[in-house]
């Protein structure tokens, strides 16, 4: 048996571009043992060869425009790649040759207007064939092995599988005496009876490296594509995701199964039955270490390693009295649908046992659904069972990880995770090996739900809050540069990331789920489309971002009335704004218990006391049986201003104008003196400590005539002066 090789693949990425290519060659040279290289089509071409045939069959004579295009993308790589001008000529010959038969394929293809499984099977061939080709030319000192002699395929209950046996054998007779450099066209294979050519389906080019690192017991198998490895989650979809550095062989199998498409699923049997690790890497940043996947893991503490999902996902209820405590009816669901060459990749099913629920492929949903129609129509007839159930739009996530059998309470705070964003959980599966929690949702939900679980489960760097700020005069200005002079520093301290997704003014919004520019914001309003409360909440809400917080820094009642409809869809509301808790008792309560019951905040510590924790404290004191009996307080930091600026001097009207002028007032005066600011901050501290009270119970006394407040705010500045003696 040979030892110390490694086998390499490099997928179509790798081989796509004249960059890649070199990076290539720069890899497998720099290697210090024995090597099995093994490469895919150049980077789209197999596409093109099926729609290439696929015109062709249809008597379209652009088929050759299309095969024109083939032909000069491997001219055009090979002239930039390879120097040696003998060289080069002797592989255009070859190539030229091999392209020179692909071209009579398609021309009898669309002079017969046919185009057999046997006939694309020998076309899609020609991808892998004249890529290796040119990587052997490219490589010094590599040899050319062809995987036709080798990767053998056996026809079994008319299904395509690999002859394991014989396949190995030939692979040990092939590699006895190993070159430096051996290069091999993955995907291709011979049937093991006709010779003729066939494939190992896609991803197959992992799967030929996979089985020749088996065969041969190579020390490493090593998986060369166009990401880091395995990432925590789709760094698409969350831009927090990083690089798993180490998976166990079951981790990989079920991040692969479940949509994370680095590594084709079938690849990691034949290697994991020998315990050779696989080192998934990057061509194009060959310094990254990578994510290694092996037995066993050296430092495995984290419960959950990945989340991977399916976006297009249906499912299919069997339901029906008829089922309870039958034998055989799961047999005869599964057994129709694989009959009819439908996969299956979720199944739920109730301990009563009256109803499975199984995971599709939206594409296939509605052949499964006649399927299993026609497989219990009698039943159906008799109304023993009921139609098919079928469900679309639906999106299936798994979380992985093989520590998660020994950590309770994972799959409680997956749900409670998922309730708290205002995300229904329709259908879930879980093995009792506990490596995969799996669950369907609305497709809707499927980037909010990756985002609060990659957060929660601390596979983030940074907790993460998405702020939706409405208002920007004083307390919304102040606090957007607050946010960003402190941003860098809630990061490195706190690992808390405030990213501002939304911000409003009276009249103008604008909204960017991967965060504001807030060096620009106020240019960025001004150029905003006009805006009004209805529109600001429908934005929030139609964002659908995880971890959501609506910060209201407004005094307007309009802003304050949509407090409820956004707890009701799991947005935290926090509050500088008095109306919403001074508001009726029962809206005030509603807002209390509906913030509880979908486990948000709704939070307004500012609305007494500015920043004093008054709120808090009082909260805190009821929490450990305190009862407040009487509360003492000045209220008014307008009112304290003035009558501390009043004087024979400054008339009584100039201090009303400096405490608006410097932020003390409201922006409109009139509320501080006619005491509704104070009654709002009386209301808001008796309900705090246990009271049920209205505005309307709470008497004043006020110094400045009624006639003041009527009219208009320009009336009133007018009238002022005439209190100042």
């Amino acid at each position: 048996m040979i030892r110390n090789m490694k086998v390499l693949k490099f997928g179509g990425t790798s081989v796509g571009s004249v960059e890649s290519i070199l990076n290539l060659k720069k890899i497998v040279e720099q290697q210090d043992e024995n090597v099995i290289v093994v490469v895919s089509a150049l980077g789209g071409i197999t596409d093109q060869l099926i729609s290439t045939a696929i015109t062709a069959q249809n008597g379209d004579e652009k088929y050759k425009e299309s095969f024109d295009k083939i032909v000069i993308r491997h001219n055009e790589m090979i002239n930039a790649t390879i120097v040696d001008t003998h060289q080069r000529d002797e592989l255009l010959k070859k190539v030229d040759g091999m392209l020179h038969e692909l071209g009579s394929i398609y021309k009898g293809v669309f002079l017969i207007r046919d185009l057999s499984e046997k006939t694309k099977d020998a076309i899609v061939s020609y991808g892998e064939r004249l890529s290796s080709t040119i990587v052997a030319t490219l490589i010094k000192d590599a040899k050319w092995y062809d995987s036709r002699d080798f990767i053998k395929i056996q026809h079994k209950a008319g299904k395509r599988t690999l002859n394991s046996e014989l396949t190995n054998e030939l692979i040990i007779k092939t590699f006895k005496d190993l070159p430096k450099v051996a290069l091999v066209p993955g995907f291709i294979a011979t049937d093991d009876v006709t010779g003729e050519v066939t494939n190992l389906g896609r991803g197959g080019s992992d799967y030929t490296a996979s089985i020749i690192a088996a065969a041969l017991d190579a020390t490493q198998l090593e998986i060369w594509t166009d990401v880091d490895g395995f990432m925590t989650a789709d760094p698409r979809v969350i831009h927090t995701a990083y690089t798993i550095k180490e998976l166990s062989y079951i981790e990989a199998m079920e991040l692969c199964n479940f949509g994370a498409k680095v590594i084709y699923p079938p690849t990691i049997y034949p290697v994991c039955i020998k315990n050779i690790p696989i080192l998934v890497k990057n061509t194009f940043n060959p310094e990254n270490s990578g994510t290694i996947i092996k037995d066993k893991i050296d430092n495995n503490q984290k419960p959950i390693k990945g989340i991977s999902s399916i976006s297009d996902t249906a499912l299919i209820t069997v339901t029906g009295l008829s089922m309870v405590g039958v034998i055989g009816v799961n047999r005869r669901i599964f057994t129709a649908l694989a009959d009819n060459g439908i996969s299956v990749f979720l199944v739920s099913q109730a301990s009563s046992e009256n109803s499975t629920s199984i995971g599709v492929k939206e594409d296939d949903l509605q052949a499964a659904v006649d399927v299993l129609n026609e497989e219990f129509s009698k039943e159906i007839e008799t109304g023993a069972m009921f139609p098919m159930l079928p469900e679309r739009g639906l999106a299936t996530i798994a979380i992985v990880g093989e520590n998660m059998k020994h950590t309770p309470g994972i799959a409680g705070k997956l749900f409670g995770t998922l309730g708290r964003s205002g995300i229904s959980v329709i259908a879930c599966a879980q093995g009792a090996s506990e490596t995969n929690i799996s669950f369907v949702i609305n497709k809707n939900y499927l980037r909010k739900a990756l985002n609060v679980l990659h957060d929660s489960f601390f596979l983030s760097e940074y907790k993460v809050l998405n702020l939706f700020i409405c208002g920007v005069g004083t307390v919304g200005g102040n606090l957007i540069k607050q946010i960003e002079s402190q941003y860098d520093a809630l990061k490195d301290n706190s690992r808390l990331k405030l990213n501002v997704v939304g911000i409003a003014s009276s009249h103008k919004a604008i909204f960017n789920r991967d965060g504001i520019d807030l060096t620009n914001y106020k240019e960025q309003l001004e150029n905003a489309d006009e805006s009004d409360t209805t529109k600001m909440r429908d934005g929030v809400i139609g964002m659908n971002i995880f971890n959501s917080v609506f910060v209201d820094c407004t005094a307007s009642k309009d802003v304050a009335a949509i407090y409820q409809t956004l707890l009701e869809h799991n947005i935290s509301v926090i509050t500088a704004n008095k109306i919403a808790a001074s508001s009726e008792y029962d809206k005030y309560i509603k807002l209390k218990q509906t913030a509880l019951e979908k486990g948000v905040k709704f939070r307004y510590e500012t609305n007494v006391g500015a920043g004093l924790p008054i709120i808090g404290t009082i909260q805190d004191l009821r929490n450990s049986g305190d009862k407040v009996l009487k509360i003492e307080a000045v209220l008014s930091g307008t009112l304290n201003f003035i009558f501390n600026e009043l004087s024979e001097s400054v008339p009584f009207s100039e201090t009303v104008k400096r405490a608006k002028e410097q932020g003390y007032s409201e922006p409109d005066p009139r509320i501080d003196l006619s005491g509704t600011d104070v009654i709002r901050k009386l209301v808001i501290l008796t309900r705090e400590a246990g009271y049920k009270v209205e505005q309307s119970d709470v008497e004043k006394h006020l110094f400045v005539p009624d006639s003041y407040f009527e009219g208009s705010l320009e009336d009133f500045w007018k009238n002022l002066p005439k209190l100042d003696d």
